[in-house]
């Protein structure tokens, strides 16, 4: 299964680079032998199913997690980003008892009475016992272990949620489920071992995970992983690491488009420059596109998908569009009673396939809410299909304002008002209003320098063909958006902030 792929391409190919991080390289047999030692150490540690890993994106999250399956276990991904309700709250409810981490994010579990290894001493305790080892004059074997039989639905990833809308819910992802979407993904896109891979987004991250680790791993390719994203940073791994595919949220390819010194020569090696996590903003991808002459390419999934069902990809790329869905995921656009809507109408994204997760841990409610009993997932997001099998997201159906019983689409609204050149950043969402049911309310963060009044936004809203009742009502200007750890717009503080307080018609 998963830890497979890492064990033959240590036998094929030993001394090739697997991973390159912030403290160095790591070959396919240096990556074996840290994940069997490291699974030795967890068997020794706990007896519970499931093992935490708090860390950074790096060779020793692949090794801790290779090596937690080694032993037998499953993974619990922990978003170390997350505020300490929501740690404390994935601790208790995962049930783990034992986390690997290193000295930087040990604090982050200090007083929630797990046991730890921390990777920084383990390391430095095998390089001891190597070098006595060679002292001695012993040979330098890689330890052999013992693989564990799983079967395909044995859960292999708890991961978490991001708690967009309330705490974290815990996915619970098959052997099977991470797998199949591996092979999709791969031969949607025509990934190849010759590819170099960078990893920006966190591997507590769905996508981080598909794409940057298991991805290359499953491919014998070489991973470069940057533990803290710089727009500078990431350009120097892509042009020194001839990089061909990456992974970014829309909010770092807008940084790198904004970079001064950066040319289109710094990234002619890229390949696939992929997004997801949010919707990709329209100015964004041109900014990209301009600047640097390379097309990113959109997909879409979710935690509940383990990556992506869906995705643009060089030879079939449509602007706008999430992709076509990939090898083996059907998807149906639906109406309010789970009806299938024909082509071109915007309905509920249901989604089939073998990624799709087995359910969320001890919530039997939540999960039979979102899995129907003929195998389709409910994603919550709204979309529709063309002619050609192109997907299209419009939105979330939970954050469709009705007004006065008509529909408004937030992201339609926050495309119009982004048009305007003094726009960073917007978010839309609804507010309860007596008379409509709710208006549409505005939050916007302005350019450094620059100016835009709310006649002028609404201006340019009804300028960009939007209907009156989806021009925003009430425009707040604020510094910046609440964001989740992977860029998503927190919606649910700005309606918690209009709850609280009216605040003055800008």
């Amino acid at each position: 299964m998963l830890v497979e792929s890492l064990l033959t391409n240590a036998v094929k190919q030993p001394d090739s680079i697997a991973i390159v991080d912030d403290l160095g390289s790591y070959t396919f047999k240096q990556l074996r032998r840290m994940a069997v030692g490291l699974s030795r150490a967890i068997s020794t540690q706990t007896s519970k199913d499931r093992v935490g890993l708090l860390l950074p994106s790096s060779a020793g999250f692949a090794a801790s997690f290779y090596g937690t399956l080694l032993a037998g276990k499953s993974v619990v991904p922990i978003n170390f980003l997350l505020g300490e309700k929501e740690i404390k709250h994935i601790v208790a409810d995962s049930g783990i008892d034992l986390v690997l981490t290193i000295p930087l994010l040990a604090p982050r579990v200090a007083n929630t009475g797990l046991k730890v290894i921390d990777l920084v001493q383990f390391s430095a305790a095998a390089k001891e016992a190597a070098a006595l080892a060679a002292a001695s004059g012993a040979t330098d074997s890689t330890p052999d272990i013992q693989i564990p039989k799983r079967d395909p639905h044995d859960l292999a990833v708890l991961m978490y949620t991001s708690g967009t809308s309330g705490l974290p819910k815990g996915v619970m992802l098959t052997f099977n489920n991470l797998e199949t979407d591996v092979e999709s993904a791969i031969e949607a896109a025509q990934l190849k071992g010759q590819h170099n891979f960078l990893g920006i987004l966190p591997l507590f991250h769905s996508t981080g995970l598909l794409a940057t680790m298991l991805a290359p791993m499953r491919l014998g390719a070489m991973v470069v992983y940057i533990g803290r994203f710089s727009p500078v940073a990431t350009i120097k791994a892509i042009r020194e690491h001839k990089i061909s595919v990456m992974a970014a949220v829309p909010s770092m390819y807008g940084a790198l488009a904004r970079l001064k010194d950066s040319t289109p020569a710094d990234v002619q090696t890229l390949y696939a420059p992929l997004s997801g996590g949010e919707p990709l903003p329209v100015n964004v991808r041109e900014a990209f596109l301009h600047k640097y002459n390379k097309h990113i390419m959109e997909g879409y999934g979710l935690t509940e998908t383990i990556g992506p069902v869906a995705v643009n990809v060089p030879h079939a790329h449509r602007p706008g569009s999430v992709g076509k869905p990939m090898p083996q995921v059907t998807v149906k656009i639906t109406d309010d009673n789970g009806n299938a809507l024909p082509v071109g109408q915007t309905g509920e994204v249901w989604l089939k396939g073998p990624m799709i997760m087995k359910g969320y841990f001890n919530l039997p409610k939540e999960t039979a809410e979102v899995l129907t009993a003929d195998g389709y997932f409910k994603s919550g997001d709204l979309g529709q299909l063309d002619d050609n099998g192109y997907l299209y997201i419009t939105g979330r159906k939970k954050d469709l304002i009705i007004v006065a019983g008509e529909k408004a689409v937030p992201r339609e609204i926050e495309e119009a008002l982004m048009s305007h050149p003094a726009i960073a950043e917007a978010a839309v969402v609804g507010k309860k209003d007596s008379s409509r049911g709710e208006i549409v309310v505005a939050f916007i963060v302005l350019k450094e320098g620059m100016n835009a009044t709310s006649d002028q936004l609404r201006e340019t809203c009804r300028s960009s063909g939007l209907a009156s009742f989806k021009v925003p009502r009430e425009v707040f200007y604020v510094k910046e958006l609440p964001h989740s750890p992977t860029g998503k717009v927190l919606k649910r503080i700005l309606i918690e902030q209009l709850e609280k307080q009216d605040g003055a018609i800008a």
